[in-house]
């Protein structure tokens, strides 16, 4: 109890982009009134707003990695569908949430419990389709953020867990089951939410509310009103919710998200005829309005369900410049410069992409592309279940690190009708199986990059792909996790393997470090499950078979 939050980091990290050139002039105030990014503390999703998973503690190295052992262990108490999160640590306090919203403080040197809060949810999340995981939780102010799968805004007491304020933001019967899974984004003062589901029969929307009150502040509607590129009553219907975290520039107080795509999922040009903006798309938002900066439609109509929403965002400085580096589920990286949204380059991440003959490295431009056919069965790569799960990036190596999944899809074309699908389904106009690349079996890789040219440093190869967030630390290591319940730590600079342990169950969310009591920690979330799993076992059936759990595990050197 000794290390709750200070006022000191009450309003996030911000200013650790000041070393980056993220805080501008206007922001002195603010950054000198935050101090300096605590190494001490993982306080946000990505831990700092450059989006890079990247912790300076260096505690714990390439030459005693091999030395870490369990420190503590602590039970969530709820195994639906596993543990997806990256949890929060702030000043020695570990900050989780786990299925059906339930939320927990911990201390960070053994585990025990501080306080919990498990709201009562809404009987519709027995009735939709997203539901019950969450993804993480967001904090400033003192206050931890949350967004529910019944569709609400929290707020909690970060030292008390008592509820600031609640809101109901979206109400998921008349949205088409549209809920909350992913963290917000503390963005001074508001907090922005992105909804759930490319796939439903719902307009996508982007919400922020007052971070003091939980007062509606602005909302961003995906699905662009213009006739011309929603031909008929298609935008009614046409999906893009921004279903992961986004990112926030205090430097020009700009809120970034990547959305869904559109709904139907698969469809000929006669179902949504336009191009079908904003979805598959990255939007830059006025943090203070909502009104969109500008905007870059990574896959226009997009007809082959590769969100935009999956990709997180990770912020490069290269020779005094910035550049905003993002993943498209089609198999394609997008760097972009952040102010403008000129495109500086776009290079292939996947191996197996035939969906698209190329794209424009300097317009983004797609040339050569498929568009499927009803009445056939239509085959596509990359896969549709790709890493969905943070990259980290190394300033140390200059390196970009990402899970990556080589597999296609098939599907065969259905016409649906959307005020009939209901809220347990999906208007995905087809139902999608996993296939094995044309020349070989279904497998992942790890990739290590230069992010800005995606010239490959190394790459490792498995049988089966990992789907875990990534970290980066100054110790030279990099973190990662598998399915089969792995906590590893690889080499940053040479990708050799270096630990492992077992945790017991698959790992589908993020590790994260800390410092508490004078000693550096690592902390993994163990417990397979979530959507994409279901896809999985179709490739890898075995995966139907390993064990659940939610479980958080604390290392940390004899």
């Amino acid at each position: 109890m000794t290390r709750l939050i200070s006022e000191v980091v009450a309003v996030l990290a911000l200013s650790a982009l000041a070393g980056l050139g993220l805080v501008g002039a206007g922001d002195t105030a603010s950054a000198a009134e935050m101090g300096k990014d605590n190494p001490a503390n993982w306080p946000i999703y990505n831990r700092t707003l450059d989006g890079t998973r990247f912790s300076p503690l260096k505690e714990i190295t390439a030459a005693n990695v091999q030395n870490l052992q369990v420190a503590w262990i602590a039970q969530t108490g709820d195994i639906t569908l596993g543990l997806q999160e990256t949890p929060l640590v702030i000043d020695g306090v570990v900050y989780s949430i786990a299925a059906n919203d339930r939320v927990q403080a911990f201390d960070g040197e053994t585990g025990q419990e501080i306080w919990h809060y498990f709201p009562k949810l809404n009987d519709v999340v027995n009735e939709i389709f997203f539901t019950p995981i969450s993804r993480g939780l967001a904090f400033g102010d003192g206050r931890i953020y949350l967004g529910t799968t019944d569709g609400r805004g929290i707020a909690l007491d970060a030292k008390t867990g008592n509820e600031f304020w609640a809101v109901q933001i979206v109400d998921p019967r008349k949205c088409a089951g549209c809920n909350f899974t992913s963290p917000p984004v503390v963005a001074d003062n508001v907090i922005v939410y992105g909804q759930t589901g490319g796939d439903m029969a719902d307009q996508g929307k982007i919400f922020a509310v007052d971070a003091a009150t939980g007062n509606s502040r602005w909302a961003f509607e995906t699905l662009k009103d213009d006739p011309k590129s929603w031909g008929g009553d298609s935008r009614k219907y046409g999906g893009g919710g921004a279903w992961q975290t986004g990112a926030y520039d205090p430097s020009t107080r700009t809120v970034f998200y990547g959305t869904g795509n559109a709904a139907p999922d698969y469809e000929d040009g006669t179902v949504r005829p336009g191009d079908n903006k904003w979805t598959s798309s990255v939007v830059a938002l006025n943090v203070e309005t909502g009104t969109l900066k500008w905007g870059f439609q990574e896959v226009p109509h997009d007809n082959w369900d590769y969100d935009s929403a999956t990709g997180q965002f990770t912020f490069v400085e290269r020779g005094g410049k910035r550049f905003l580096v993002h993943y498209n589920k089609g198999g394609f990286v997008y760097v972009y410069d952040p102010d403008s949204g000129e495109i500086q380059n776009v290079w292939r991440m996947n191996k197996n992409i035939d969906w698209v003959e190329s794209i424009d490295p300097k317009t983004g431009e797609m040339k050569g592309v498929k568009t499927p056919q009803f009445g056939v069965t239509n085959h596509t790569c990359p896969w549709l279940v790709g890493s969905w799960e943070s990259p980290s990036y190394s300033p140390i190596t200059g390196l970009l690190y990402q899970n990556v999944v080589e597999a296609c899809n098939s599907f065969e074309m259905q016409k649906v009708q959307p005020e009939k699908v209901p809220l347990n389904g999906l208007y995905h106009g087809g139902v999608p199986t996993a296939e094995n690349p044309p020349n070989g079996k279904a497998y992942g890789h790890l990739d290590a990059r230069d992010p800005i040219s995606g010239e490959v440093k190394w790459e490792l190869k498995f049988d089966q792909p990992m789907y875990s967030s990534l970290m980066t630390t100054a110790g030279g290591l990099l973190f990662a996790g598998d399915l089969k319940g792995n906590a590893l730590a690889y080499d940053a600079a040479t990708g050799k393997q270096l630990w492992s342990f077992n945790t017991g169950s698959g790992i589908k969310g993020g590790p994260v470090t800390y410092e508490a009591g004078g000693h550096q920690y690592i902390l993994y979330p163990s417990g397979i499950g979530g959507l994409g799993l279901g896809l999985v076992a179709q490739l890898w059936p075995e995966l139907a078979n390993y064990p659940a759990a939610s479980t958080l595990i604390a290392f940390r050197l004899k």
